[in-house]
């Protein structure tokens, strides 16, 4: 039997590094699925939802370079869509595999039909169907450029009737070119960049996913010029490790001295970083952004000077033209208000909590403690990545993944699969909200299938507890926020594998050091304080306003002993950010 479409298909992916297709089989898929069998060189890993394969894909591809999920007509290309709007904000090359129905079906209102060039345009980099199996090789070719160079996800349309044709050779290149190259600003920019931070005393540098492949050089430059360094969340593992001028993060989940540092300097130098908050952002002072992707300079604060350049380019051809500072005085000033912060960050961890009522601080800084240097941990939006963000130290070799662009929900245990799959010698902990498990919880049956050995906790706060806070800070009561829960620990052991949990204190650093030295899956459902809300860094008179009003009325509605319990979490932090 001569070659089909779907063994090309296959091939290419190969050549390509590609070691998985994440899907659920079925209608126009069986063609690539039994290919994906007869090469016996990828695997398909069968997940129960789409979205869950997009993430996992997600998250591998962020590790590990190229992945690829799938998804079969109509409903299952829209079960993709939030994993890959996800991935394509975040920049990590994705391949989506939308097979369609057949071609002759097309444009009649079949059943099952969807229009993949206009379902997936805005959350991809590349976008077409092939219709014909000459079309093949040079889109699926093209897909590839443009998901690796790009940096995004690349959706390739398969019409199932296609996938088994016969197929044809492409008469251009099947090779992807990654040539080496040097991207920075001109000489004469160099110097005006070197100029503007040499004159002024008081600098501060904020770092994003982008720096992190600089760190060395950004601390040498940071030492020379005597300037604190500030993170944002995807930047924090990159710039947080053997940093003696790390004054934290910024942001929503952030803490207040990297607010502090960069409000209080002459000069800050924004370091591949798209942060999205402008509100976080100085005014008064002159900023000056970096980054490789021209369209982004300028877009969350005005700048001094916006300037196109890899990070490792620009600070290596930058250190030469600094001059050392002697005074050190700002350095020290931010320094010493970090190990204030600090501190007040661990008087949440010494207040264990009590039953059902554990305190959520605690529970991640003993994970912390715990696990291995180059653990992977995945964490779902919403309060659990408060926690990661305060609590999960940087070594060199951790890596943190989340939803941080697109900020869905859910993404932590679909992640886990995908980092689970990319390092299986690396220890996975994921971060999982209540709510956010809950949205996927039929893909706990995925890691049993492949008895990945992801260590799953649950932050059972039996609340929305992000979605709390945001309607207290708008002066509106909690309504429907809260969750009642099914038996977590009894879910994972219908799943056929180990369940745990944990409602007192005292239980908390046993029951993760059984689950840390199990050899498989665990679910760690810990029951945390719903009560415990964590105020960003810097927060506006409406909304401290809006808090006062939303306890107001709770309490005029009869709930007097909720907000007692609330104040009493969380009066350390509002005391932080009075």
């Amino acid at each position: 039997m001569g070659k089909k479409v779907a063994d090309q298909i296959v091939e290419m992916l190969v050549n390509n590094n590609v070691k998985r297709i994440y899907a659920v089989t079925g209608d126009s898929l069986n063609e690539l699925n039994d290919a994906v069998r007869r090469s016996g060189k990828i695997k398909w890993i069968h997940v129960r939802h789409e979205e869950v394969g997009a993430y996992a894909a997600a998250a591998e591809a962020e590790l590990d370079g190229l992945a690829c999920c799938a998804g079969s007509s109509g409903p299952g290309h829209v079960h993709l869509i939030n994993g890959l709007y996800d991935a394509n904000r975040s920049g990590v090359p994705i391949i989506a595999i939308a097979s369609t129905i057949n071609t002759p079906e097309f444009g009649v209102d079949y059943f099952q039909a969807t229009n993949t060039c206009k379902l997936f345009d805005d959350c991809s980099v590349y976008n077409e169907v092939a219709t014909t199996p000459k079309q093949v090789p040079r889109m699926l070719q093209a897909a590839i450029q443009n998901a690796v160079h790009k940096k995004g996800v690349a959706v390739f349309g398969l019409p199932g009737d296609v996938s088994a044709m016969p197929a044809e050779e492409s008469a251009t290149s099947m090779y992807n070119y990654h040539s080496e190259t040097i991207l920075r600003p001109t000489d004469n920019e160099m110097q005006k960049l070197a100029h503007l931070v040499n004159k002024h005393p008081k600098i501060s540098i904020y770092c994003g996913i982008g720096a992190r492949e600089a760190h060395d050089d950004i601390i040498k430059l940071a030492g020379l010029l005597k300037a604190p360094i500030g993170y944002s969340f995807r930047g924090k593992m990159g710039m947080q490790h053997n940093n003696p001028y790390e004054v934290g993060m910024t942001g929503l989940l952030g803490v207040p001295s990297a607010f502090h540092a960069m409000h209080e300097s002459d000069v800050v130098i924004l370091l591949g970083t798209d942060f999205p908050y402008e509100h976080f952002m100085p005014v008064k002072n002159k900023i000056i952004q970096v980054d490789e992707k021209p369209e982004r300079l300028g877009r969350r604060a005005k700048l001094e000077m916006g300037l196109t350049g890899r990070i490792t380019d620009t600070i290596a051809a930058l250190l030469p033209l600094i001059n050392e500072k002697e005074d050190t005085s700002f350095l020290d000033a931010q320094l010493e208000f970090y190990e204030k912060v600090k501190e007040n960050l661990n008087v949440y961890v010494n207040d264990e909590g009590f039953e059902h009522h554990i305190s959520p601080e605690y529970v991640a800084s003993t994970i912390d403690k715990m696990a291995d240097d180059d653990t992977v941990f995945t964490v779902d939006t919403g309060m659990c990545c408060v926690w990661g963000a305060r609590y999960i130290h940087g070594t060199g070799k951790r890596i943190m993944l989340g939803s941080f662009n697109h900020g869905s929900m859910a993404n932590a245990m679909p992640m886990a699969i995908g980092a689970q799959l990319a390092y299986p010698e690396r220890q996975v902990v994921a971060f999982c909200g209540d709510g956010g498990l809950s949205m996927l919880l039929g893909d706990l049956a995925t890691i049993k299938q492949y008895n990945l050995p992801i260590k799953l906790i649950v932050f059972n706060n039996r609340s929305l507890g992000m979605v709390q806070l945001e309607m207290q800070v708008e002066g509106l009561p909690n309504n429907e926020t809260e969750m009642v829960n099914p038996n977590f620990e009894m879910i994972a052991q219908a799943m056929g594998f180990k369940g745990i949990s944990v409602t007192k204190p005292e239980d908390v650093k046993k029951s993760l050091e059984e689950a840390f030295a199990h050899d498989g899956p665990v679910l760690v459902s810990v029951f945390t304080n719903p009560q415990a809300l964590a105020m960003p860094p810097k927060m506006e008179f409406d909304q401290m306003k809006g808090y006062a009003l939303s306890m107001s009325k709770m309490i005029l509605s009869g709930r007097m002993d909720e907000v007692l319990e609330m104040v009493k979490t969380n009066y350390k932090h509002m005391k932080e950010v009075l």
